[in-house]
């Protein structure tokens, strides 16, 4: 990783305690503290004498005191809780103000400063407590100009950047440059698109966060929402944002460091979020070309019009997939039908020649050989129902298109995944009546014998499917039924005359099985 070109972001206690005229005695030794210690951040300068000062307190501040809180003689345990309630609450530093209350620090600070790890300076008397709160404050207002300053430089840098050719990657790369951080794009459909520098996830040095950070940009990518987020993970402050407007997203863009970005690195990284989702809207204006002279396309080739799809095909993206194909199809929410032909197109750049999309009307229609096929699951993964044709030559692509929406259809009745038009056909046509509007003639049919049983406690109905389960067999019907079979020729008999049929006529028990099929 190349250093970074921005100043340090706060701060520190060491320069703090390095400042001429203070004159602040440092009691705990840099060896005796945890390791850099005096390189933490200073936010600012508290002082105060109350016995617990922390609910005014935050974190990475300096507490000045001059122990008026510590009556005499205070135990050991009274100083030694005192010091424990400000590293919990993650002071920075303790300054004692000496000749004011009492001579001297305390030992018993001292020590109880030792114990927790926190750094404990002797303030002299001459030294007042806002001179070091004046000296702190000059410090911050020096690093929050520097910081300005460095952001301005920085922006300007990366403009620069964008007018190169592939402006989106140096722009990237710059920012890279810039915040010392690696920085990553990954796509509409959350695979790495690019990395700078190029090496950050691979190498002696490669940053482990690869599989977190990807699973995190595919969770923001389904969301469909512009959104950002920061994680912590082995080490690196991760922060994501999504790149487009919402309902399009165009990829989101990902950086990772060692320390958190502060407000001046997050203005910068602000201002290349804009500059990058302008550059992808202007790819997405492309794409939209592309897609209309697809969807021309896609009747063509239904209309058998398949040389000239193919040899522009092959001119644009890549021939066509070798037959036999499957056409797979999906209605994606309309908001979703850009980011998902964004998402296809980057899928036939990686596999050319293995799919051909297109939209139709607010469907999705892909063309698909077996190379691909586990392209579906991965479209299931955001949320889509998948209806799947069989497999067929182009000749009979319009014959494909209607049985990949019949299984989708039939998608649409259960969970989110993948339906395949040969789970309909091995289940034979009067399976599909359970699906359509036969299903009120069906229980209108059976309705006698639904309400006789109810009626009078008899089992006719139950009866009448096992007996149709068994072809109209007496016996196997009663053994599973578990009664005598002269019982079940009853039941059908008595069926018989409640539904007015023969039930000994083919199509009168075809009509009857039809019936239970769509009554469910």
């Amino acid at each position: 990783m190349a250093p970074s070109t921005a100043p340090p972001p706060l701060p520190t206690l060491r320069r703090l305690l390095a400042q001429p005229g203070l004159q602040l005695r440092l009691l705990t030794s840099e060896q005796e503290l945890p390791a850099h210690a005096l390189d933490q951040p200073v936010e600012w300068v508290h002082s105060s004498d109350l016995a617990d000062p922390t609910p005014f307190l935050s974190a990475s501040q300096v507490l000045l005191t001059t122990g008026t809180q510590f009556a005499d003689p205070a135990t050991d345990a009274y100083y030694r809780d005192y010091v424990r309630r400000l590293t919990a609450r993650g002071i920075a530093c303790l300054g004692f103000g000496t000749e004011v209350v009492r001579a001297g620090t305390p030992e018993a600070l001292v020590a109880a400063c030792l114990a927790e790890g926190l750094t404990l300076v002797e303030v002299p008397y001459d030294t007042p407590f806002i001179a070091v709160a004046r000296a702190a404050g000059d410090l911050v207002a020096e690093l929050r100009y520097a910081r300005n300053t460095w952001a301005q430089g920085a922006q300007r840098a990366i403009s620069h950047a964008a007018l190169r050719p592939d402006g989106l990657s140096n722009i990237l790369s710059e920012l890279s440059r810039q915040l010392g951080h690696w920085v990553a794009l990954f796509d509409g459909g959350g695979a790495l698109d690019r990395v700078f520098p190029r090496d950050a996830f691979s190498g002696a040095d490669a940053s482990p966060a690869l599989p977190q950070v990807q699973a995190e940009a595919g969770r923001l990518l389904r969301r469909g929402q512009r959104a950002g987020t920061t994680l912590d993970e082995g080490g690196e402050t991760l922060t994501l944002q999504t790149l487009g407007r919402q309902g399009r997203l165009r990829g989101v863009l990902a950086l990772g460091g060692a320390t958190e970005l502060d407000q001046a690195s997050q203005q910068v990284v602000t201002s290349v979020v804009a500059l990058a989702g302008l550059a992808l809207e202007q790819n997405s204006a492309q794409d939209r070309a592309r897609g209309h002279l697809r969807s021309g396309l896609l009747q063509a080739l239904l209309g058998g019009e398949l040389p000239l799809v193919q040899r522009i095909s092959r001119e644009l993206w890549g021939t066509l997939p070798a037959e036999p194909v499957r056409v797979a199809v999906l209605s994606p929410p309309p908001e979703r039908l850009d980011a998902l032909a964004e998402l296809l197109e980057l899928r036939v750049e990686e596999r050319p020649g293995h799919l051909f999309f297109a939209r139709d009307g607010r469907q999705m229609l892909l063309v698909v050989d077996p190379a691909v096929e586990p392209l579906l699951t991965e479209l299931v993964g955001f949320g889509l129902h998948v209806g799947v044709s069989d497999r067929s030559d182009y000749g009979a692509l319009p014959h494909a298109v209607v049985q990949a929406r019949q299984a989708l259809e039939r998608a649409h009745e259960g969970a989110v995944g993948i339906v395949d038009f040969e789970v309909i056909s091995r289940q034979g046509v009067l399976a599909f009546l359970a699906r359509t509007d036969a299903s009120e003639v069906g229980r209108a049919t059976l309705q006698p014998l639904s309400d006789h049983d109810a009626s009078h406690g008899t089992a006719l109905l139950p009866t009448l499917r096992v007996w149709l389960e068994h072809n109209g067999q007496f016996g196997p019907a009663a053994t599973e039924l578990g009664v005598h079979r002269h019982t079940v020729r009853a039941r059908i008999s008595h069926a018989e005359q409640l539904l007015g049929r023969d039930l000994g006529a083919f199509h009168a028990r075809a009509d009857l099985w039809a019936a239970l099929l769509a009554a469910g």
